[in-house]
């Protein structure tokens, strides 16, 4: 069989179209990029019948990536909203994106979100599987049936919770909050009811044959992720971490890339144990980390209390967040809220990577502050994040201002939270004036 993925093309020497296009985003030469896919430490998800797909490298050493989750539930939303919802999640910069759908339309709106996503698009199978024929109907060959599908559709990744085994479940029941993850719950159910192994790990050969045939790259999902504090770092997460190491290995030799998801709920303290531990169990696979929330009280705010652990899990070595959004733990979220996960994930990842000094990370930063000291109001909201919510905050700002303090007045150079009269900014630009026209003098 002719090599098509790229982890196998790399390994033969071979620098592919999608990792030359990495390396002009990454700042890398293809040779470098070339080297991390062969050896596994970056994946380019790019499954061949994905035809508009411009492709992205995942890995700790790259720029950290965002994923954004979307998809129907069974009581809300249609293939209309989840079509805005992936413009809205390509416009405001997520790098991938996953359907989560659990109703209706399953197939169509998947279909609909690959031939429009010019960024990869994830699913989690087990979820159409059980759409279909109900949590008794798990097996192998609704299992290959549906991930060959999905492979053929154009899927660039699949979530799939093979490293949770029958042993793992109880030492999750001993938890205050038990299994949270819904693929890691629906599988724990069918194992005990039929007192059988987890078949994604049963048939994980045959699973790597599908990826094989159309370079499907394995999101390996953590099934057993903590879902509080409480049940953070414990046995059974950390017994399903070995489970997945293994499998990183299992993938790598067959010519699969795999990437690992990481943990759900972690405090401050425990995040940077956590990264390094995944790096070491798995052979520096790229990390893809749920958050982490770094604490459990703030529901309507959970997107600020992940980000917040996003960025501090970059920082220790994550690849990629996957967003949380403000209804994270309450509903389905809904374009706003996706908007919201989105610019709150993409602050955390850049933070990050302008911590480690990533090449070029911190250009934006220091051409917004240049604007800033000019008063260039339109090139600072070309630098930010959400240009349209900084200009709709400034606009805001000036009908709020009173007649005498029009931005005309003084050619909008200050913001109401001081204006004109007391902006260090003006005062700095007026003061670097008299040194500069002193120090001219004196030459």
């Amino acid at each position: 069989m002719t090599p098509i993925t790229q982890s196998l093309l790399a390994r033969e020497g071979i620098i592919t179209e999608a990792m030359k296009r990495v390396a002009g985003k990454e700042r890398r030469s293809p040779e470098w990029i070339r080297g991390k896919v062969a050896d596994g430490t970056v994946v380019i998800p790019a499954n061949i019948h994905h035809k508009n797909l411009e492709p992205i490298g995942i890995g700790r050493e790259l720029y950290t990536k965002i994923n954004a989750n979307i998809g129907n539930s069974s009581l809300s939303s249609c293939p209309k909203e989840e079509h805005k919802k992936l413009e809205t999640a390509i416009r405001y910069g997520a790098d991938t994106v996953m359907d989560l759908s659990t109703g209706g339309n399953i197939m169509s709106i998947r279909a609909n979100l690959i031939e429009h996503s010019t960024i990869p698009v994830g699913t989690v199978p087990v979820y159409e599987m059980v759409a279909r024929a109900g949590a008794d109907g798990i097996g192998r060959e609704l299992l290959l049936e549906v991930m060959e599908q999905q492979a053929e559709q154009g899927v660039d990744y699949m979530t799939i919770h093979a490293g949770l085994l029958k042993s793992h479940v109880p030492l999750a029941l001993n938890r205050k909050l038990g299994i949270v993850s819904r693929g890691g719950a629906l599988l724990a159910g069918w194992m005990t009811k039929f007192d059988r192994q987890n078949p994604f790990y049963e048939f994980f050969d045959d699973i790597l044959a599908i990826c094989l045939k159309h370079d499907v790259t394995l999101s390996l999902g953590d099934g057993l992720r903590p879902g509080c504090l409480a049940d953070a770092s414990d046995a059974a997460q950390f017994a399903e971490l070995d489970t997945l190491g293994e499998l990183v290995f299992r993938c790598r030799k067959a010519g699969v890339q795999a990437m690992v998801e990481g943990p759900g709920h972690i405090p401050m303290n425990e995040i940077e144990m956590n990264m390094k531990r995944e790096q070491e169990v798995c052979g520096d696979a790229p990390f893809y980390i749920l958050g982490p929330v770094v604490i459990d009280c703030a529901p309507g705010y959970d997107h600020l209390v992940a980000s917040m652990g996003g960025m501090l899990g970059a920082y220790y070595g994550a690849a990629m967040l996957c967003y949380v959004t403000p209804k994270e733990h309450i509903g389905l979220p809904n374009n706003e809220d996706v908007r919201r996960g989105v610019t709150a994930f993409k602050i955390a990842a850049h933070a990050a990577d302008v911590g480690l000094n990533k090449p070029g990370a911190r250009e934006r930063d220091d051409a917004i502050s240049d604007a800033r000291a000019e008063f260039d109001w339109e090139k600072q909201f070309s630098f930010a994040i959400d240009p349209e919510r900084a200009r709709e905050y400034r606009a805001d700002a000036l009908r709020e201002t009173s007649p005498e303090h029009t931005a005309s007045a003084h050619d909008g150079k200050f913001c109401t939270m001081c204006g004109p009269d007391f902006c260090s900014v003006r005062i700095s630009a007026r003061l670097k004036e008299e040194k500069r026209k002193q120090e001219n003098g004196s030459n």
